[in-house]
């Protein structure tokens, strides 16, 4: 189960990359706008001010999610979904999908189905998290491997569910579009508390950490959560008072039909 107000607790830090794709979509007045995977809707609700003329449409599999965006002011519609089974329908200029696709395996085939799907001209953006190389994923995963969490934990956390930025390129190119491909690592400067959790903890409570609290009773939760605080300390040390958090992303915006234009 997804939890809104956990997940939002860095909603500044997470809302970045989001802003950061979208400014290398330069749709001037799509018809329709779909956010596939957009959680509470907050991020949505901007598309809306982007491109006031256009359908907005925010679709996430999470009712919770859904449930929060739904209370939102803003003419966005939202609905519960499974990225896997949705189609375009006529008329879906842009494509959004911003940290999601790292939870589908497979979804290269899924982004190619889409382009393709899709009407030529049309802009399908994708962001995923690249950091499951780092610290606190090495950590994570080393942990759910011991004895205590191992049968509980191990199916569930794999050690590379993203592609890098060349193989999402070159899947999408194979489909026809022209793309832009890129990675950035944001250093995110977390506040850290002598009273409170470590912030990174509490960062990976809002995503990675999501299937592993819901498979453990609270017992072994509690025993997991702590020994993880004690490698992320270790880790990412605090200094003046704030934790160095850097996270590596991977971008791709892909125009569909653009490379068969280019060749006429």
């Amino acid at each position: 189960m997804w939890d809104p107000a956990t997940y939002l607790r860095y909603d500044d830090e997470r809302a970045r990359p989001f802003h950061d794709l979208l400014a290398r979509v330069p749709a001037t007045r799509p018809r329709a706008v779909v956010d596939l995977g957009c959680g509470p809707g907050t991020l949505t609700a901007t598309l809306a001010d982007r491109w006031p003329g256009s359908r907005i449409v925010g679709l996430d599999s999470s009712a919770e999610m859904i449930a929060r965006a739904a209370a939102l002011d803003t003419p966005v519609g939202f609905a519960v979904a499974d990225v896997r089974d949705w189609r375009p329908e006529p008329g879906t200029d842009v494509v959004v999908s911003n940290a999601v696709l790292q939870w589908v395996p497979g979804h290269r085939a899924l982004l190619t189905r889409w382009a393709r799907e899709l009407p030529t001209g049309a802009w399908l953006a994708t962001q995923v998290p690249g950091n499951f190389d780092a610290p606190s994923h090495r950590a994570l995963r080393e942990l759910a491997g011991r004895p205590p969490w191992r049968a509980a934990l191990a199916p569930l956390l794999r050690e590379a569910p993203v592609a890098e930025p060349v193989e999402y390129a070159e899947s999408l190119v194979a489909a026809g579009c022209a793309v832009d491909a890129w990675e950035t690592t944001y250093v995110h400067l977390l506040t850290a508390r002598p009273d409170a959790d470590h912030p990174v903890l509490t960062w990976m409570e809002g995503t990675a950490l999501r299937p592993v609290r819901a498979a453990l009773d609270a017992a072994d939760w509690s025993a997991f959560r702590t020994a993880l605080a004690v490698h992320l300390a270790e880790a990412y040390p605090a200094r003046q008072g704030q934790v160095y958090f850097p996270f590596r992303r991977i971008f791709v915006v892909a125009r569909t039909g653009a490379r068969a234009q280019e060749n006429l």
